[in-house]
C-alpha cells in the first residue's frame, strides 16, 4: 500500500473519529480512538513509537515519540489545541527527517471544521 492510499484511509478515520467525538477533548482521547478506528479499518498501527535521536553519528540519551505510525510508512501527529502553531508543523517535518519517512499528517481535533485542520507534510528526502 502506498503512502497516498494509507493517507486516504487515515483521512477517512479522522472524519469518523471527529464526527463521533466532536471537538474539545484531550489529545489522548483522539489518539486512542484514531488507533482503534485505523485498526478496525485493517491497517497496521502503532502508538507512542519511540524513535532514537542521533547527533554526529552518536545516539543521544533521549528519544522522541511518534503519536501514531501507520503501516510503518505514515506518521500522524495528533493535536487538540485552540490553534496550531508554526512549531507543530515544524515538529512533524523534523519527525519525518529523523525517521526518513516520506509522509506525515498533522491533525488538530479542536476545531469546528475538521476538513480545515488536517495537514499533509512531505519529506522530500
Amino acid at each position: 500500500m502506498t503512502e497516498n492510499q494509507i493517507s486516504y484511509k487515515i483521512r477517512g478515520a479522522i472524519f469518523k473519529v471527529y464526527n463521533e467525538l466532536g471537538p474539545g477533548l484531550f489529545e489522548s482521547v483522539y489518539e486512542a480512538a484514531l488507533v482503534y478506528q485505523l485498526e478496525k479499518d485493517g491497517l497496521k498501527v502503532e502508538s507512542q513509537v519511540t524513535v532514537p535521536v542521533f547527533y554526529d553519528n552518536n545516539k543521544l540519551d533521549l528519544a522522541f515519540r511518534l503519536d501514531i505510525l501507520v503501516e510503518d510508512k505514515v506518521i500522524i501527529e495528533v493535536k487538540s489545541v485552540a490553534e496550531l502553531a508554526k512549531v507543530h508543523h515544524k515538529q512533524i517535518v523534523n519527525y519525518l527527517k529523523l525517521t526518513k519517512l516520506k509522509l506525515g499528517i498533522l491533525v488538530n481535533f479542536n476545531t469546528d471544521d475538521i476538513s480545515e485542520s488536517i495537514y499533509r507534510k512531505v519529506n522530500n528526502l
